[in-house]
């Protein structure tokens, strides 16, 4: 049993910073929920949210996940992967590579039957992605992208054939396209790397690169790695690929994204191409952003990854390529794996963690408390870039207010609250508090009305619109103010491989909405008001200034 709508009083729109009232549809048998506020509601209710300093922003998205499906399913699958990025907020994510078979696109050999029968018959990992929700009879609550192998197997012998993977491009309309190459989880051989860039060129989509080749070492070579007696991996790693690649993006034209970069010198070089006018474009992920190479010493595996954590002065220099526009967006490169796996030592560890669940919080807390950037900063950095990246349709909250006139082209609201308006004056007679300085809960807004948007056929099997000018309808709720403290144990998850358990954090996603539907909310209970619900899918009276929610369609599509 769940409410047909959430109506959230008092909502600021990103980027404008206008207050609004927002009725958002729940999606109807596919709502995951934290605590029950919105899940445990009456069948078909109206729930009303104080949700005055909340943000609705557009949909995270993350350029950088792994969600070991097919062949690694111990360690995450799709489901329990999508359901990590919805409690993430994260509305678009994509998938890197290195799944058993990689996704290359090539044919499975007819022998390979262990590999066949993990992809439901499927001919190539590449197919068993494009049609998983089909074929497992699911809706995943997130959309996802796909990076085919930059080389046949991911062994990084020859570069994979443009006929094994073309099928998937955008232009051939499928819902989870085929938008970049790479080999992530290791760089791409020099040998190759200018067949990989023609493969780009010819395809129209971006090379993303894995910057850095070790063959050794564990953690960052510097101070804490001798004094651990820890082999040490030098920057000189990174910065050799970065260099090779800048190179490459120079000589070909080709589109060169850099993946999870982590040291001073890299951003270096990255802002020398940039200021040349070289196509390249970086990421960096919350790991680098919050740690150094110190919390091995208290954290063990769960601070092992690749590139490794870096020094201090790195982690500043991180903080200022991305107050300075140097880094273009923040990726999570979210990498499960099993509890036996991390219990391994340093030495044998796999790398990575994972980091869908905390992104938001994380960034939060240490970019915009900080106060290195601000939030529309973060937006950009999470959600706008990478949504560019993916190739999504580029989210405008002035494009968002076009539902906000009624079918005459007249204002459903003409005349928004504001402090000593007509509006605010009556609600603060009526005994809505302003005294914190926020727009009286019940004065009169605007009102985007999702509701209605969502039964004009827009529906989550697009990954794109048709219609190139048509309003994204995929948003995530925002409370930059609230504060939590890290759980693994409530992670959606399949993996606990975190090294922020117990961290402290301020700014949360409170829902995610996809296709205009509510796929996931952990509103609390404390915003809910009391008595605002009803059981005949109506708005009470004390908030029908506004307008009588949509009926739930049970046939709409989310």
């Amino acid at each position: 049993m769940t409410a047909a709508v959430v109506k959230l009083l008092g909502v600021q729109l990103w980027e404008t910073g206008q207050t609004v009232d927002a009725i958002v549809p729940v999606c109807p048998g596919r709502l995951m929920d934290d605590d029950g506020a919105v899940a445990g509601a009456p069948d078909g209710s109206a729930v009303v949210v104080d949700a005055r300093g909340m943000v609705l922003a557009p949909g995270l998205h993350d350029p950088h996940v792994h969600f070991r499906d097919p062949g690694q399913l111990a360690k995450e699958t799709m489901v329990t992967g999508s359901a990590a990025a919805a409690a993430g907020g994260y509305t678009t994510v994509l998938i890197m590579p290195n799944t058993v078979p990689a996704l290359d696109g090539a044919a499975v050999a007819p022998s390979d039957t262990a590999d066949i029968e993990a992809m439901h018959g499927r001919w190539s990992s590449l197919d068993y992605l494009e049609n998983y929700e089909a074929d497992n009879g699911v809706q995943l609550p997130v959309r996802y992208a796909l990076c085919a192998a930059a080389s046949t197997g991911r062994d990084g012998a020859q570069a994979s054939k443009y006929a094994d993977w073309q099928h998937g491009l955008q232009g051939f309309g499928f819902r989870h396209p085929v938008i970049a190459l790479s080999d992530d989880g290791a760089a791409v051989p020099a040998d190759i790397l200018d067949e990989v860039a023609a493969n780009c060129l010819k395809a129209g989509v971006p090379f993303i690169d894995h910057c850095e080749h070790h063959e050794s070492g564990v953690m960052t070579e510097g101070e804490t790695s001798r004094r651990l007696g820890l082999p040490g991996i030098p920057a000189s790693t990174e910065t050799a690929i970065i260099e090779r690649d800048i190179d490459l993006a120079r000589r070909t034209g080709c589109h060169v994204h850099l993946q999870h970069v982590s040291c001073a010198a890299s951003f270096d070089l990255i802002r020398a191409a940039k200021a040349e006018g070289l196509p390249v474009t970086c990421e960096t992920a919350p790991h680098y952003i919050a740690l150094n190479d110190t919390a091995v010493e208290r954290l063990g595996t769960m601070a092992k990854m690749n590139p490794p954590l870096r020094s201090e002065e790195d982690r500043q220099a991180t903080l200022r390529a991305i107050a300075d526009g140097t880094v273009d967006m923040i990726a999570t490169d979210h990498a499960p794996h099993t509890a036996e796996e991390k219990a391994l030592g340093m030495l044998k560890a796999p790398n990575g963690i994972i980091g869908l669940e905390t992104a938001y919080g994380v960034c939060r807390t240490v970019l915009v408390e900080g106060g290195w950037i601000d939030d529309d900063r973060l937006i950009e950095l999470m959600s706008v870039a990478p949504a560019r990246l993916l190739g999504s349709a580029e989210p405008s909250a002035d494009s968002l207010l076009a539902p906000l006139a009624d079918e005459a082209g007249e204002r459903v609201h003409d005349a928004p609250a504001g402090p000593g308006s007509a509006g605010a004056d009556a609600a603060v007679a009526d005994g809505a508090d302003a005294a914190d300085g926020r727009e009286p809960l019940h004065a009169r807004r605007d009102l985007l009305d999702l509701a209605a948007v969502a039964h004009t056929g827009v529906t989550t099997s697009d990954f794109l619109s048709a219609d190139d000018t048509a309003t994204p309808l995929d948003f995530t709720l925002l409370d930059p103010h609230a504060e939590w403290t890290v759980d693994p144990e409530r992670f959606h998850s399949k993996a606990r491989n975190t090294p922020f358990a117990g961290m402290e954090l301020t700014g949360r996603p409170m829902a995610t909405v996809i296709g205009s539907r509510i796929v996931f909310t952990r509103i609390p209970a404390s915003r809910i008001i009391d008595g605002a619900a009803t059981t005949d899918g109506s708005l009470p009276d004390a908030i029908a200034h506004s307008v009588v929610a949509h009926s739930r369609d049970d046939g709409a599509a989310a």
